[in-house]
């Protein structure tokens, strides 16, 4: 299995960025992103789970709600991260993370319960 991450960059405040995360591999129910920013403990961001057949619930960090979405596309085994009204807060490594098994929805927001893991994609937000 690899998850490789892209699209994080240097931008403005108010700007946009896209990410994307390929999974490759197998097949996930669970797909997110986290973000670590400088001294900071990894922290949840976004995550679309599959609730049953093709249908997907999104959930989303308080920080983030309204501004970030979290889509997927499953012919092409991604997951995207729209960030739009960037800050300066946003600033961090984002990971992408995905899992096979059935999470209960409190275990999406941690770390510990995702097993597979994207090395990381910077992003920067200038003030």
């Amino acid at each position: 299995v690899q998850l490789q991450a892209s699209g994080g960059g240097l931008v403005q405040a108010g700007d946009s960025l896209q990410l994307s995360c390929v999974a490759s591999g197998d097949s996930f129910r669970n797909m997110g992103w986290f973000r670590q920013a400088p001294g900071k403990e990894r922290e949840f961001v976004a995550a679309i789970r599959r609730t049953m057949g093709t249908s997907y619930s999104k959930y989303y960090a308080q920080s983030v709600k309204g501004r970030f979405t979290i889509s997927r596309d499953n012919a092409k085994d991604t997951v995207y991260l729209q960030m739009n009204s960037l800050k300066p807060g946003d600033t961090a490594i984002y990971y992408c993370a995905a899992e096979k098994s059935s999470l209960i929805m409190s275990s999406l927001f941690t770390p510990e319960s995702w097993t597979y893991w994207g090395p990381g994609t910077l992003v920067t937000v200038s003030s």
